[in-house]
């Protein structure tokens, strides 16, 4: 009897090893701040991202979608994902910098050990003129995002609402008409 019951167990330990599979439990960068490739950021940017050591999550905007408003209103816009806009979650092997995403040839280490698309989901952006109305202000939040791996399983205890905020400026013409 003590052999089929420790035959069961070492069964059953062998079965429930990991294959060395990575396996991603949560993903949180409320406390990363966004970056871009432009600086300034301009209507007409469409890579943000958020850095965490060796993770790294990718929001690539629709055309466009940084839309200066008008002075005085706040205009909210949606994008959707992944249709209009996308959202990759990636680990390294190692930590990384802006400069692998802004130099015109990547750095060839780290490499990307694990990469997760947003198969769902919404990019709210939020626009509205700073106080001293020489800038636009979009503040950037996620909603009903999920990610699901290659083995088709979900990712849980998702934690990135709020992606961030850019400001870009007013164009002179615009500024001028409202002072």
């Amino acid at each position: 009897m003590k052999k089929i019951v420790l035959s069961l167990v070492c069964f059953g330990c062998l079965i429930a090893c990991s294959d060395g599979d990575l396996q991603i439990e949560t993903i949180d960068f409320n406390s990363v701040s966004v970056q871009s490739c432009d600086n300034p950021v301009t209507t007409s940017t469409t890579l943000l991202f958020k850095i965490n050591d060796s993770e790294a999550l990718i929001l690539e905007l629709q055309t466009g979608v940084l839309d200066n408003g008008v002075v005085g209103e706040t205009i909210t816009t949606e994008s959707s994902i992944p249709s209009q806009s996308s959202l990759t979650y990636r680990i390294f092997s190692d930590g990384i910098t802006s400069s692998y995403f802004c130099d015109a040839i990547p750095p060839a280490t780290p490499v990307v050990v694990q990469e997760v698309e947003a198969q769902d989901g919404m990019v709210i952006i939020q626009t509205t003129a700073n106080t001293d109305s020489t800038s636009f202000v979009h503040t950037l939040s996620l909603s009903g995002i999920s990610f699901v791996n290659e083995a088709g399983e979900r990712i849980t205890n998702l934690a990135v609402d709020e992606f961030g905020e850019v400001t870009t400026a007013i164009p002179a013409e615009t500024a001028a008409t409202n002072q």
